[in-house]
């Protein structure tokens, strides 16, 4: 069983980094068959601006640039993809947004075409969430934030390409609470991975 964690943050010394990490961590030990690749979208200068070869794209009139293939190629390689990010304005940052916006494309996670119904392509893979947020859960649920990242992320983009969430964890007051307790969480949800793969989504808040 192989994993893809994307991890989508700047600095590598970040608490994103070391969940991802962690992540890995937690699969390493979690018995023999797992791997996994962990892919920094920063280090490796992916390019999140969706253009006119993405547009052709969308409308199936040409193949998808070599970086757009070689993601999917990455994502068809693994039995369960792993988000990892920090919550930028309730959502996730552009830099992973962009990633989605030109990976997840048309003809290949989903088809899409006029007065045909929606195929929904990506019906065997497994995804888990982990974001990570600066404020606490009283301010999420205050407000209704996590319901509804859940709605536009969970279900906007994965559903509507037939994958499915299996788990979708926010680790909440990053900036306050101990490092370590979340760093514990991520080697958990690594070692729980495939394990869960069973099991229905599951919504968890540190």
């Amino acid at each position: 069983m192989h994993a893809l964690i994307v991890v989508a943050h700047p600095e590598t010394t970040s608490l994103s980094h070391g969940v991802a990490a962690g992540i890995a961590e937690g699969l390493s030990l979690s018995g023999a068959g797992r791997s996994f690749e962990i892919a920094d979208l920063t280090a490796e200068a992916f390019d999140p601006r969706f253009g006119m070869a993405d547009l052709a794209v969308h409308r199936r009139q040409e193949a998808p640039p070599a970086d757009v293939a070689a993601e999917q190629a990455r994502i068809d390689r693994a039995d369960a993809l792993v988000l990892v990010y920090p919550v930028y304005w309730w959502s996730m940052p552009g830099l992973l947004k962009g990633w989605i916006d030109r990976v997840f494309a048309n003809g290949w996670a989903f088809d899409f075409r006029p007065d045909v119904p929606l195929e929904k392509k990506l019906g065997r893979l497994r995804v888990h969430l982990v974001g990570i947020g600066g404020a606490d859960a009283g301010t999420y649920a205050r407000h209704g934030y996590a319901g509804a990242m859940q709605t536009q992320i969970d279900h906007g983009i994965f559903d509507y390409c037939g994958a499915r969430v299996v788990s979708s964890a926010l680790m909440l007051d990053s900036e306050g609470q101990d490092p370590a307790i979340h760093l514990a969480a991520a080697r958990a949800i690594g070692s729980d991975l495939f394990q869960a793969a069973g099991q229905g989504a599951a919504k968890q808040a540190a």
